[in-house]
């Protein structure tokens, strides 16, 4: 069986956030509606607004993040040279919590990103 896995993330501002992931990571706009759908390397990205209940999940509410210190869902980004991409994406806007950091123990080095909604994107790169 085969298939694509898409992430979806409930936004403020979906416009907003398009732009962030296309500017910042060079992502491709396939379209920009709400939902927008993005190609962001080899994967898909839709970006959405929130929303209530629908007839086919009719319990559960869409939003973003209340509270980006309490994570529930982070992007994960494995680069070949994190340095590289660190000074790229810092200087397209990106906000880093801190410089890459060495993790010995984890055989990586890693950094995290906030994107405008606050939600968490890991950027690592493996040193084995």
């Amino acid at each position: 069986m085969r298939f694509i896995v898409t992430v979806l993330l409930i936004v403020k501002d979906v416009k907003r956030s398009r732009e962030y992931y296309k500017h910042v990571f060079g992502a491709h706009v396939i379209d920009d509606d709400d939902p927008a759908t993005l190609r962001l390397a080899n994967t898909w990205l839709l970006i959405a607004r929130g929303g209530g209940p629908t007839d086919d999940k009719p319990t559960v509410t869409a939003a973003p993040p209340h509270d980006p210190d309490h994570l529930s869902i982070a992007l994960n980004f494995r680069v070949a040279d994190i340095h590289e991409c660190y000074k790229l994406w810092k200087s397209r806007g990106a906000h880093f919590l801190t410089e890459p950091k060495v993790h010995k123990d984890a055989g990586e080095i890693r950094c995290y990103i906030r994107d405008p909604d606050g939600y968490l994107i890991e950027v690592g790169q493996t040193t084995d």
